[in-house]
């Protein structure tokens, strides 16, 4: 028995020949001792097989000896592994080989640090990352909008992008959960598949079911999705939001059919400016539903498509619009006997490039109100206020208005000494320019240069008009609005459009008129009297609706409630070809039909799309251009199980090359080392990327056979590789 083995034991492992042995002593805290070593001492024996020192425990003193390098090694897997417990982490085998691989790989992070990470608690299990690149993973999910997560299988990719997700949600940084897979076992087309649209996709999205339910209370789980609040669907389904191909946008230009706007178009946006499309894309037949509200405005729109919407309690929070699927609002549009989901209005008045006009706008407006312009006299003005006679003649030069009784005034040209007297009236030629020359009271309109005009133009014909057909409405209890009226079908549309381009809504109804038989006058026909068109109208807040001084200090005297547009109903008409557009505006929003606001990009949300190694380079383009704001982006797969038939490019693999280095994107990477399921599934992992690379070296073995395709030289490799 030697000096240096007094004990008579066999020198520590791999002590012969290296160097002194030397010892340390580790004090332990008592209550930490027990977690430690674990139930019947499993975690010492562990750590026994794992680290190069001996190790010898009495009471709470920890004893290693061995090499100096070795004992410093294991002094650093104790301490760790001590502060775990002191944590109050459970320690058990596997999380002692964690730790251990951490330390051996040289990480400079704690492992008691990434261990302890919890993520989600829940009936006393705790989901927190177990290797050191799980925990470079989930930071990297916390400081980027987008995560691409890329390993193999059994890595916790998309176990602990769901954790985070439902952490998300239950914090209420994201509104809603969507979790979405390409279903290319059934090639998308799920059509032919007998069943339900439920029991054909449940199958390929079952990984995410049940890692939703291992975190989540299973009983709230069903009232989640039926509110929309988490959304599981394939991806071919989830890219839906869509209107019909002949559904009108706003553009500068006017409103277009959706089905001919194209990628670098302009459409206009929440705030009444122009905002480019980025996106478009085709959606082939969908379900389809038209979306009126309460002032009889209306749109088309799929069942899927979104919505930004208020109701009253976000209201009274004074928080933000939510988001919400068509679908979701179906049968819930009333709380009691009052709307639920209001739609926001244009915040700006809609902007169109100004554009030359050949008369003053307000003096249009005044003579397509008053105005008697049908072409077999003179043009005059019927009306018993001398003050709008006097706006009108100075907003138009070189005209005067000649009084013929208390309410008709003529429209003459100021002629001077020598002029011929076949020069035209100033009046009478705008109205022959603008097509409005022998109109009559129910055939009026307002032509397309002062509707597609700049908003003080748009705004200037509709003061005119308000000044000589409508008047300030009030009632006891109720707000002030402004009433006009018309008997024309086009001059009705046509102040809707003023109204509601300037950020205002409008109610219109019709009253029918008493119907009386057409009679005869001398040399003309005299029709039965026409229906009258009533519009109530309210103006956003700053826009004055008059300039005639009686009825602006009416109106101005009065309460005045800003305008609403709330959600009236909601009915199916059948199927039609859809496509739906992506647009650069901040809020994501766009005006479509009637002026009504909508969108169809996720905002507030997390998503998360698993197995993209099985998405195309257009689906991924797709999938990633809908990030709305607020929201977060996790993309798993594995690029060595590409399943896309045909040999077509994995579009994981092509995002992975096109977005590499764009700042908020990150690429995290999961090996072998970081397989949390049974150990033998890194041996695994490991034996097959050997074989991949085996085929990818040898120039004898045919595409076809490597790893991915028929698999017959991967198995020979694997095979060889186990017999050696």
């Amino acid at each position: 028995m030697s000096d240096d083995n007094p004990d008579g034991r066999a020198p520590a492992r791999g002590a012969a020949g290296a160097g002194p042995v030397v010892t340390s002593i580790i004090d332990v805290p008592p209550e930490v001792v027990f977690g430690l070593l674990g139930t019947s001492d499993v975690n010492l024996r562990t750590l026994e097989q794992l680290l190069p020192a001996d190790i010898h425990v009495r009471g709470n003193q920890i004893t290693l000896r061995g090499r100096g390098a070795d004992v410093a090694a294991a002094e650093r897997v104790m301490g760790e592994l001590a502060d775990l417990v002191g944590r109050g982490t459970t320690l058990t085998p596997d999380l002692v080989r964690q730790g251990v691989s951490m330390l051996s790989e040289g990480a400079t992070e704690s492992p008691a640090d990434v261990l302890s990470l919890d993520i989600l608690s829940r009936r006393g299990k705790t989901i927190r990352p177990k290797t050191l690149n799980q925990k470079r993973y989930v930071d990297a999910i916390d400081a980027n909008t987008i995560v691409f997560g890329l390993g193999p299988a059994g890595t916790g990719k998309t176990y602990l992008a769901m954790a985070k997700a439902v952490q998300a949600l239950q914090s209420k940084s994201v509104n809603r959960i969507i979790l979405t897979r390409p279903a290319v076992e059934a090639g998308e087309r799920l059509g032919f598949l007998p069943g339900t649209l439920s029991e054909k996709i449940d199958p390929y999205l079952r990984p995410l079911y049940d890692a939703l339910h291992d975190m989540m209370d299973p009983e709230s789980i069903p009232k989640l999705m039926a509110a929309g609040v988490i959304e599981v669907a394939p991806l071919a389904y989830m890219r839906g939001r869509a209107q019909p191909v002949s559904t009108r946008v706003l553009t500068p230009q006017g409103f277009r059919p959706i089905g001919d706007i194209e990628v670098g178009d302009h459409v206009i946006a929440s705030n009444g400016t122009p905002t480019e499309v980025l996106g478009v894309y085709p959606q082939g037949f969908k379900d389809i539903v038209r979306v009126t509200t309460a002032d009889g405005a209306s749109t088309l729109c799929s069942t899927d498509h979104l919505w930004s919407v208020y109701t009253p309690d976000d209201r009274r929070r004074g928080t933000g619009p939510r988001v919400l699927e068509t679908k979701e609002m179906i049968g819930n549009l009333r709380a009691a006997h009052y709307h639920r989901f209001e739609l926001p209005l244009l915040s700006g008045a809609a902007e169109f490039p100004r554009q030359p006009h050949p008369l003053d706008p307000y003096a249009l407006g005044l003579i397509l109100g008053d105005g008697c312009i049908e072409g077999m006299t003179t043009p005059s003005l019927t009306t018993a206020d001398r003050a709008l006679v006097d706006a009108l003649v100075m907003a138009v030069p070189g005209v005067r208005a000649r009084q013929r009784s208390d309410v008709d005034y003529v429209l003459d040209r100021i002629a001077t000494p020598g002029e011929p007297v076949t020069i035209e009236n100033a009046v009478t030629h705008a109205m022959r320019e603008l097509g409005l020359w022998g109109t009559t009271s129910s055939t009026t309109f307002v032509p397309k240069q002062y509707l597609l005009n700049s908003s003080d133009v748009r705004l200037a014909v509709l003061q005119g008009l308000l000044d000589t057909d409508s008047g300030a409405v009030t009632q006891t209890g109720r707000s002030c609005r402004v009433q006009y009226v018309t008997v024309s079908d086009q001059l009705r549309d046509d102040v809707m459009f003023l109204v509601r381009s300037l950020g205002g809504v409008v109610y219109g109804r019709t009253h029918v008129a008493r119907r009386m038989p057409s009679g005869r006058a001398p040399g003309r026909e005299v029709l039965a009297r026409p229906d009258a068109h009533v519009l109530d109208i309210r103006l956003p807040d700053g826009l004055a609706p008059f300039r005639m001084t009686g009825k602006a200090q009416k109106f101005g005297a009065t309460t005045v409630t800003a305008p609403k547009r709330y959600i009236e109903s909601i009915e199916s008409v059948g199927t039609d070809e859809a496509v739906c557009i992506r647009v650069a505006a901040e809020d994501s929003l766009y005006v479509t039909e009637d002026f009504l606001l909508t969108h169809n990009t996720l905002n507030d949300a997390f998503i998360i799309l698993d197995e993209a190694q099985n998405t195309t380079g257009e689906q991924m383009k797709m999938f990633l251009t809908r990030l709305g704001f607020g929201s977060k982006v996790v993309v798993t797969g594995d690029t060595t199980q590409v399943d896309l038939p045909g040999g077509a490019q994995s579009g994981l693999m092509a995002a992975a090359r096109i977005l590499d280095g764009i700042d908020d994107i990150h690429f995290a990477t999961l090996t072998s080392q970081d397989v949390v399921r049974h150990r033998l599934v890194a041996d695994i992992v490991d034996a097959y990327g050997r074989a991949e690379e085996a085929a990818r070296d040898n120039p004898r073995l045919r595409d076809s056979d490597r790893i991915g395709g028929p698999n017959r030289a991967a198995r020979r490799s694997a095979s060889q590789g186990r017999r050696s």
